[in-house]
């Protein structure tokens, strides 16, 4: 079905990646009847150059890469920015350079770039509308080649600007990519100034239309939100592959309204017949839409965000729109069936142990954590052997090397606030979605409401470390005095008034 889609037009430059690589290397892809499926040239020192396609490897040559090929290379294309990339000029080709501890470049990974025309048929009405998208998916999947596209399509009747921090939207150099048409492009210096770049485009050159690929920091969600509140339309991607993936993810659950515990009262709680403490979002989402692209021609389309996060946190499910191309290549809308009981957890489809890749994280502290809560999750030292990453905001604003290969790979990446047990607690606690903790606090509220009319004290059913700490607070929030009895594993928390 999709290999029958047929784009407008694709613009690769490959003559010109294929110009700066040592003849070796060069000559055996030049050899190749169709390197349209041509992802990437793979150049580490002391090994055999490798090109990766869609549908495999293939080795180009029986010689070992040496530092005179590395250097060739380097000497014909631009320097190393902070995020270790580099490009040839008027093209979207994409050096990523890996370095020893001295710093010295020791492989190069060359991503070939294509501009793709005709992507975003698929959700050009949406695009059109004015309203504010998120773009999702896993790594190479054709997030910044719709981006590209977008760009050029809203430049032919608004104000468009790109805020191009690695050059990968428009290509390298001064002079932009034809591929983002009339829009406008301000280069970054440096990836930890994106925000302030953000900003300077709306404050200097009067966008209608700001363009962001990869907003990935605290300060650059808060950025997108100032961008979104003064009018202008918002097209950015982020990390994460689905919509799920923002909701856990501290730093980033502000670009869809953030999410906070509240305390109901009890009539208010009885109106929604739910239990008192419940998950709520904090505030308007910055983007009215998020599109989760599954392929370069299937999308998953999440329209009146704030509504769909409302729903999801209640527990319910708002079925999605699917669109996709058919076997003549016209786009086809669907609804998804909405999935009964659909929550957010970390349990493996097969209900098999996660395996989980702390960094930069006290590891006894979050191994009891993860035994007080008895979740399935194993802890490694393989980022390899990983499911999942969990850091600190300290760290992950740091982008060290584990952070981003996690992000190249599609590893899903949590980010605690703080490097403390509780914070570990609450992070595990939300992204496993165990029905039990629901189950316990309702038990704790029904008590608390027993205490509250005939003072008598009430004892709650045993419960791991994690439920008892929310037993706890939750009995403080209602002015209740809470104790723990009695040892493991039957130890349970008892309900009294003062």
């Amino acid at each position: 079905m999709e290999n029958n889609v047929q784009y407008e037009k694709i613009t690769d430059d490959l003559d010109a990646l294929l110009e700066i690589l040592p003849a070796h290397i060069s000559k055996p892809l030049r050899q190749q009847q169709d390197y349209s499926a041509l992802l990437e040239v793979v150049i580490d020192l002391g090994r055999p150059p490798e090109a990766r396609y869609l549908n495999g490897e293939l080795i180009l040559s029986k010689l070992d890469i040496t530092r005179d090929d590395i250097d060739y290379v380097i000497s014909q294309i631009s320097p190393f920015g902070g995020d270790n990339r580099a490009g040839i000029e008027r093209t979207l080709h994409r050096i990523s350079a890996l370095k020893n501890r001295k710093g010295d470049v020791v492989g190069l990974t060359c991503r070939v770039g294509r501009a793709i025309y005709g992507t975003i048929k698929i959700i050009e009405d949406l695009v059109l509308s004015g309203d504010n998208i998120l773009l999702l998916g896993a790594p190479g999947i054709g997030k910044t080649t719709m981006l590209r596209e977008i760009a050029r399509i809203l430049a032919d009747k608004k104000r468009v600007v790109v805020v191009d921090t690695s050059n990968e939207i428009a290509g390298d150099g001064d002079i932009p990519h034809p591929a983002i048409g009339h829009a406008r492009r301000m280069q970054v210096r440096t990836p930890n100034m994106q925000h302030a770049v953000m900003i300077e485009a709306v404050e200097n050159h009067m966008p209608e239309v700001i363009i962001i690929d990869e907003i990935g920091t605290e300060l650059e969600t808060l950025a997108a939100r100032t961008i979104a509140e003064r009018g202008v339309q918002l097209v950015a991607t982020a990390h994460g592959n689905t919509l799920d993936n923002l909701i856990i993810n501290p730093t980033l659950a502000d670009l869809i309204g953030g999410i906070q515990t509240v305390t109901l009262g009890d009539e208010e709680a009885r109106r929604r017949r739910t239990q008192k403490s419940i998950l709520e979002r904090k505030a308007p989402p910055t983007f009215d839409i998020v599109i989760e692209i599954e392929h370069i021609s299937r999308v998953k389309v999440h329209k009146d965000v704030g509504s769909v996060i409302d729903s999801l946190l209640r527990g319910q499910t708002q079925p999605a729109e699917l669109r996709y191309h058919d076997e003549q290549g016209e786009v086809q809308a669907e609804h998804e069936e909405p999935e009964p009981g659909k929550g957010i957890n970390i349990t493996s489809d097969d209900g098999s142990r996660r395996k989980l890749y702390p960094f930069g994280l006290n590891r006894n502290q979050l191994e009891q954590v993860i035994k007080d809560m008895h979740l399935p999750i194993t802890i490694v030292s393989n980022l390899k052997e990983a499911d999942m990453l969990i850091t600190s905001k300290n760290h992950y604003r740091k982008r060290p090397q584990a952070v981003q290969i996690a992000e190249t790979t599609g590893l899903p990446i949590y980010v605690l606030r703080s490097n403390t047990a509780y914070q570990m607690e609450q992070l595990l606690g939300e992204m496993y979605g165990n029905s039990a903790i629901s189950e316990a606090l309702s038990e704790a509220e029904a008590a608390a409401d027993q205490v509250a009319s005939d003072g008598q004290e009430v004892e709650l059913a045993p419960q791991n470390a994690y439920i008892r700490r929310l037993q706890h607070e939750l009995a403080e929030k209602l002015n209740l005095t809470s104790q723990s009895i009695g040892r493991e594993p039957k130890r349970r928390v008892r309900f009294y008034k003062q």
